[in-house]
Parts: structure tokens; sequence; C-alpha cells
């Protein structure tokens, strides 16, 4: 691929001052003195991370933005936990700007104090946690060193661990101030494409909604929530066009079970307002096993083939995929 540029930039966020705290000491370094410090003062907290990479000739005529789901971060797109490259790669050499993002307090967006400003404490995520709850084994599976996985899962079961380390802290109190970040992402450099996973299909939603020129269609991967909105807010998002994808091993998994028959119900609704609304069931085109972390399961590149000629088929990209294979119909 011939890179044009590569960036990044702090989006959003708002200036805050503390007062009242004690000060205390700390040593910086090892052996270095001891120095008063005054945790007083005036902040920048609530912005977002976003890093870009342009290309010389982008086939794609709208950048497209990848954004995460809870308690991950923007590297979830990016090198796999097997060591496989991810859905920045492939989208680069399908033609597109990509634009991955850290949301407010996670990754390069940092953190602000807690609970003065983040309100709560933060959630960690464990792996007993992780591996049922993003289906790589069914429920009660995990027995530490024992876990046992789906026969036929797609995860990459040895990077399991490797995986683990990009889990992040989450703070529930923070949704607002993510959607803001977002917002004003879309409204400085919108308007995008958007893939948007779990937790974050609900910001991709919300964008569109609240900037409808901004976004120019929108391809949730497992959505784990959605807008609570009348249905005739959602008739904005004609021209949209909406493409659901799931994975596999719903049965057994009582909130995922909820969440399919929630977004189903979304899904009817966008229909019923004009809204073009794809659903892919992935089991049901041919590929089994898939977790809830697609864009790491050991076939991405095939689904992601997929989503690029769903794509090319709304008018928003050349018609090739990232090893070149032209692209046909689909599913």
């Amino acid at each position: 691929m011939a890179v044009r540029r590569i960036g990044s930039a702090h989006i959003g966020g708002r200036p805050a001052s503390l007062q009242g705290l004690p000060p205390r000491q700390i040593r910086y370094s090892p052996g270095g003195p001891a120095v008063g410090i005054d945790p007083n003062g005036d902040f920048e907290i609530e912005q977002m991370y976003v890093q870009y990479v342009q290309l010389q000739q982008p086939r794609a005529r709208y950048p497209l933005l990848l954004m995460h789901g809870g308690g991950m971060s923007g590297v979830c797109y990016e090198t796999k936990p097997d060591g496989q490259p991810g859905w920045q790669s492939f989208f680069l050499r399908a033609g597109h700007d990509v634009w991955t993002a850290d949301a407010v307090e996670r990754g390069r967006a940092t953190w602000a104090r807690s609970p003065e400003f983040f309100a709560g404490e933060p959630v960690f995520r464990s792996k007993q946690e992780a591996w049922e709850l993003f289906r790589i084994g069914p429920p009660g599976s995990w027995r530490g060193r024992e876990r046992q996985a789906h026969a036929d899962t797609r995860f990459p079961l040895a990077a399991f661990d490797q995986f683990m380390k990009q889990s992040t802290p989450r703070w529930s109190s923070t949704e607002a101030a993510t959607q803001a970040a977002y917002d004003e992402l879309a409204r400085l450099h919108g308007p995008f494409v958007l893939i948007a996973h779990s937790q974050g299909c609900n910001f991709a939603f919300a964008m569109a909604l609240a900037q409808p020129e901004k976004v120019r269609a929108i391809v949730a991967i497992e959505p784990s929530g959605f807008p609570q909105v009348p249905d005739q807010a959602l008739a904005g998002l004609r021209g949209i066009p909406h493409l659901l994808v799931w994975g596999d091993h719903f049965v057994g998994h009582p909130l995922w079970s909820q969440l399919r028959v929630a977004l189903a119900g979304y899904r009817d609704r966008l229909r019923a307002q004009g809204v073009r609304a794809d659903e892919w069931d992935l089991p049901a085109l041919g590929l089994a096993g898939n977790s809830h972390m697609i864009m790491m399961d050991t076939n991405s590149d095939d689904v992601a083939d997929r989503v690029q000629a769903w794509l090319t088929q709304q008018g928003l990209c050349a018609g090739q995929g990232a090893h070149g294979r032209p692209q046909g119909l689909v599913p």
C-alpha cells in the first residue's frame, strides 16, 4: 500500500478543575528525592484519541472509522493477538483511509482522576468472563488451565492470554462523554463509513442520528445496544445503510440471546422507517465458529471480504477486496 500520511489527534473533552485535595510526597524514580505534589489544579479530561492512516490513492469514497467495544481499545483492529494483520491493515489494502479510535478513558485517550472526574470505580474484565462472554467457550467452560473451547471456535486459542493483555478498565459513567467525543470527531473530520463492535455500535448508531450527513454507512459487529429513541427519529437514517453481523454459539448465553432479540427489533424498526438494514448470521452463510471477537478470529479476512463487498454494493468503494479479488454479490 502507498501511504500518504499517518497521524493522530485527541478530540473532544473539556477543561476541569480540582480543589481541596491534600498535597503529598512522592518519589518519581527509584533513588530520586522525595518531592511534594499538589493534586489540585486545572486539567483536560474526557477526550478521545484517534489515529489515521491516509493512502496516496484511496479507492473508497469516504474514510473508514473503526470503533472498538467495551473494555477494549483501537488495538483490537491492529495486529491480531496471534500476530496476523488485523482489520486496519485489511481495509487499508482494500483501498480505504482508516481511522482507528480509542474512546474516552481507553488506551491513548488516557484516564482522568476517579471518582472526582470519572464517577464510580473502573470495571475490570477477568479471563473467565472474557472466555465465556465472548463465546470462545460455553458457559462454565473456564477452569483455569483446563479451559474448554467450542470445538469449532475460530478464535486463535493459543493467543488468548496475549489477547487479554489488551483488555482495559472501563467506567460505566462515561458514555455521555464518549458520545460527545465521537460526535465531535464526526463534525470535524466526517463523513465516515463506520465499522463498530459491541458497545461501540451504540455510539455509531447515535452518531448517525445526531449527524446523518456525517455517516455514510454502519457495519455493526455484534451490537450490545441501540439508541432509545422514538420510531420517527429513525427516519432520519434513510440513506445510511446498516449491516448487522453475528457470529456463532449464542445458544446457552442468556445475555446474547436477549441482545439478538432486542437488536432484531431495532432492525425491524429501521426497516419500517425506510432504512436499509441488512443482517448476517455467519453460520447460516457457511462461516461457523466465530466468537464475539470476529475481527480477531482466524477467518476474519473472510468476513472482512464480505463486508468490503457489501460496502461496494452500496457504492462506497471500488469493487476489489484487500487481496485484489473482485467482489461479487454478498453474502
